[in-house]
């Protein structure tokens, strides 16, 4: 993106330099929605720059651009975060590539990365200043449920792919259409192919200019700002979940949440209910937990139909209950053993 010749002023303070650079708390993390395993939405209140801009601003031209990135796709453990970041177009490299050397969070020191975050958050500091972001943070519960819904239930399975779209177009329209913020270019980093789902969000918002392309991240500063809210929000996300496990847990730590990391796999197994496995903080659709679940745990049980169920039945697999092409498969989903449902 070209910008054109910077003209909101960049405002000048002290370094931020909290006591200890890992342990930021962003306005994004809920601790109680977090641990009552519910997903939310945090928007950031709009930038004194918006409240109160400067004498030469002028609307035709002083714009916002907003990058979106996600953090924690892949763990089995903690939540999954979707953010969003604008700036000022004519501070776009200026202000976060050159001043704040934003950059892809998983390049950047955890110490780096809740340095940028401090800023972002801190009354005073340019970047609080002039900017905003937002974060959709998607519990592991929520997840799971989506992913393990039956296929036969209203609007099927809701595969991680729908859940990250709609993730993207709730925090767009709370910038955009709730929050009135004068955004007309989006940039965003996908995993999937970036040519259709550029095509699906451009459908949603015709009147924003929308870049999706892979490794966005180290590309377009905005995203890279993006790529850091989501991660810091990730990484305290995941350590407030497990301070509250903390004594039942012991003190050994589960690592990242990813599949791949032992300590995460050693403490899955160490903390498996043999009835429930985990709590809010286990994304059960994952084949991690499932295979633990079936190696380790009780038995699968089959429910017995009772009479009424029998009754039920009957009246929904007739011509005027369900359909003959849906006969098979709803018999398959009603007797279904619990184990493969959970």
């Amino acid at each position: 993106m070209e910008g054109r010749t910077p003209t909101t002023p960049i405002p000048e303070t002290e370094p931020v330099t909290p006591d200890d650079l890992t342990t930021v708390l962003p306005p994004s993390v809920d601790k109680v929605k977090l641990l009552a395993g519910e997903s939310y939405a945090y928007f950031s209140p709009p930038p004194p720059f918006v409240t109160s801009p400067p004498e030469n601003y002028d609307p035709n031209t002083d714009y916002f651009v907003l990058g979106i990135d996600e953090a924690g796709r892949g763990p089995v453990l903690g939540p999954m975060v979707y953010s969003a970041f604008y700036v000022p177009s004519d501070l776009h490299e200026s202000l976060l590539a050159k001043k704040y050397r934003f950059d892809d969070s998983k390049v950047l020191t955890a110490t780096n990365r809740a340095r940028l975050m401090q800023h972002i958050i801190t009354k005073g500091s340019p970047l609080h200043e002039v900017c905003g972001f937002a974060a959709k943070v998607l519990s592991a519960r929520d997840i799971s449920s989506g992913m393990m819904r039956p296929a036969a239930s209203v609007g099927g399975v809701y595969n991680l792919n729908a859940q990250a779209m709609d993730a993207t177009i709730e925090i767009i329209k709370g910038i955009v259409e709730e929050r009135k913020m004068n955004v007309r270019e989006v940039y965003i980093d996908t995993v999937g192919n970036p040519a259709s789902y550029q095509k699906k969000l451009e459908a949603v918002f015709p009147s924003l200019r929308i870049t999706v392309a892979k490794k966005a991240d180290s590309l377009y500063p905005c995203v890279s700002a993006a790529s850091v809210v989501a991660k810091v929000t990730r990484d305290v996300a995941l350590e407030v979940c497990y301070e509250a496990l903390e004594e039942d847990a012991g003190n050994a730590g589960w690592g990242s949440g990813y599949p791949s990391d032992s300590k995460c796999v050693n403490w899955l197994r160490s903390n498996m209910d043999p009835v429930f496995g985990w709590g809010n903080e286990c994304r059960f659709s994952w084949g991690t937990a499932k295979e633990m679940l079936e190696a380790k745990a009780g038995e699968r049980v089959d429910w017995p139909m009772e009479e009424g169920d029998s009754q039920l039945m009957d009246f929904l697999l007739s011509s005027g209950g369900a359909s003959k092409e849906g006969d098979q498969e709803l018999r398959e989903w009603f007797g279904r053993k619990t184990a493969e449902v959970l």
